[in-house]
């Protein structure tokens, strides 16, 4: 089979297409045929040795895919000849993948196998950031930072989802757009003003803010959250970490929480079937519809992963099998 292998931490560029044994059938395991890969940030960082996740070189990136069953034991969720979503710790960048099945999910007959692509993990993450880390409750008011992003839209769509009111922040005009298709309610564009922008909007201020960007934002975002409101620390796509006095989390009763679901479902993976059923409530609903930016076939993967590290991508970047 084809697959794209990291051979050197050397960035994007030193990614290469390989020819690979397949996965062999296991009575422990789905074996699927890919038919859609999720290209993520956390690709982006491992092609660089940046993430907390470092394996041994020469290996296969991609964590979240869509295609059909070719095989699955007794017991899953799906079945030979379904259509599927799946999360797989590593390996996603290849024609054939073997995954665990308690995270492979019947994919909606509503969303494509592009959609399908970000459905394993950004809308994991983001139900799990709301709804479990967050406590989001219907009528509340999300930010969300790195609107046009793949998890910036898919926070928008499941905050939507769940009652509450969005403001996306997004980096330039022209992503105005993208946030707005998603469904958020208003859209500012991240200048020097766009905090005092949120604070004068008819929603005023936050309860929940959605943060997979860091950097300069976060203690702006901070600053604007009601009594007991909560920051959702998913990522650093800014590339600082910041930092607090923590004084201001004590005088209003402020949770910063983070947000990591593919650590988390190592210790529980019951949540991962739980929110898959949410969300595909959600899908049948109109809510979940995951935004596809630019799609690539596997041999394109090096140029796939620089949009992302350059912060070129909106929606959810995909590589297409077949």
């Amino acid at each position: 089979m084809k697959a794209v292998q990291i051979i050197s931490l050397e960035g994007p560029e030193a990614v290469q297409l390989v020819n690979l044994d397949e996965p062999s059938s296991s009575a422990n395991a789905v074996i699927i045929d890919v038919r859609a890969i999720g290209v993520s940030f956390v690709d982006a960082l491992m092609t660089r040795g940046l993430y907390q996740v470092r394996p041994e070189l020469p290996f296969v990136p991609g964590v979240e895919i869509a295609g059909i069953v070719r095989s699955a034991p007794t017991g899953a969720s799906v079945q030979e000849g379904d259509r599927c979503a799946a999360y797989i710790p590593i390996g996603g960048y290849a024609e054939v993948v073997s995954a665990d099945p308690e995270l492979v999910f019947p994919l909606p007959d509503e969303l494509s196998f592009e959609q399908g692509a970000a459905f394993a993990m950004n809308y994991q993450t983001v139900h799990f950031a709301l709804v479990r880390r967050g406590r989001l409750r219907a009528g509340e008011h999300v930010l969300v930072h790195g609107a046009a992003g793949g998890i910036g839209t898919a926070a928008i769509q499941v905050a939507k989802g769940l009652g509450a009111t969005v403001t996306a922040v997004v980096d330039s005009k022209a992503n105005t757009v993208v946030a707005e298709d998603a469904g958020a309610d208003a859209v500012v564009v991240a200048d020097d003003t766009w905090a005092d922008t949120v604070r004068s909007s008819p929603a005023g201020g936050v309860d929940v803010t959605v943060d997979p960007v860091g950097g300069d934002f976060f203690l702006d975002s901070i600053r604007m959250l009601r009594k007991e409101g909560r920051h959702l620390v998913i990522g650093f796509a800014a590339g600082g970490i910041p930092e607090i006095a923590v004084n201001r989390l004590l005088l209003k009763n402020i949770d910063v929480a983070g947000v990591y679901w593919g650590g988390f479902i190592d210790e529980d993976r019951s949540i991962a079937a739980d929110a898959a059923a949410a969300l595909s409530d959600l899908a049948r609903r109109g809510f979940v519809r995951p935004v596809v930016g630019s799609t690539y076939p596997l041999a394109g993967a090096a140029e796939a992963l620089g949009a992302i590290e350059k912060r070129q991508a909106h929606g959810k970047v995909v590589l297409t099998v077949g």
